[in-house]
């Protein structure tokens, strides 16, 4: 794929889009809390994917909730340590806890937030303004294109999965499917936010790949940019 893509008034990276879900679509256990559902083997393809990335993207939620790292882990992919990815967190209010992992020194780390957030941060954070209320994709991407990301893996949580699948900004989706099932109606599922009302406001995707991953699967679509013809089923 290309280094960019072409974002409304400007440039943005290259976005893949990952997460692993159980079979019944969901990213977590009841109210967010944080179930393990990767593979050995898929622990070791996400690692690939960062160590590709110029940058890391994840919510304020996921920030909060589970206290990421967003490193490489090398040691799974039995390489020397090299560069970590920038990491960019999307916090319109200024949430992140000031003991966040993210705000350390082991990698350079983005702020995404909006003109109604206060918050201050260290001064080895780069903080970046999108929005007037919250954050706004379109324009972060385009500022971290400025910047310099050219390729760009979100990894989550469930608002952010949600924002960027639904705006169509991105260029591949992969997700491992574990075989286990969540259910209830607390659980984040993968694509969260407004009520679906017709065919119209459907994430259409296109399949391009599947594959057995351990005792997973893993599927890779990409956006269907030409809507799919809609067939009306038989009365």
């Amino acid at each position: 794929m290309e280094p960019s893509r072409e974002s409304g008034r400007g440039a943005r990276p290259e976005v893949w889009v990952n997460c692993a879900a159980s079979f019944d679509g969901r990213l977590a256990y009841a109210d967010g809390a944080r179930a393990r559902l990767s593979s050995p083997e898929d622990l070791v393809r996400v690692q690939t994917l960062r160590r590709d990335s110029d940058a890391i993207l994840v919510g304020v939620g996921t920030v909060v909730k589970d206290d990421p790292s967003l490193r490489v882990h090398w040691e799974l992919l039995g390489e020397p340590v090299g560069r970590n990815p920038t990491r960019v967190v999307v916090d319109g209010s200024g949430r992140t806890p000031e003991s966040a992992r993210v705000l350390d020194t082991t990698a350079s780390t983005i702020v995404a937030t909006s003109r109604r957030s206060t918050r201050r941060f260290p001064a080895h954070v780069r903080v970046v303004v999108c929005g007037e209320r919250r954050v706004e994709i379109p324009e972060l991407f385009r500022r971290l294109h400025d910047l310099g990301v050219q390729r760009m893996l979100v990894e989550g949580g469930a608002e952010i999965l949600s924002s960027v699948l639904r705006s169509g900004l991105f260029d591949r989706f992969t997700v491992y499917t574990a075989p286990v099932g969540i259910g209830g109606a607390t659980a984040p599922p993968i694509l969260a936010g407004p009520e679906t009302h017709g065919p119209d406001e459907t994430v259409d995707l296109r399949l391009v790949g599947i594959e057995r991953l351990g005792e997973g699967l893993v599927a890779t679509y990409t956006p269907r940019r030409d809507p799919p013809a809609r067939t009306a089923l038989p009365r």
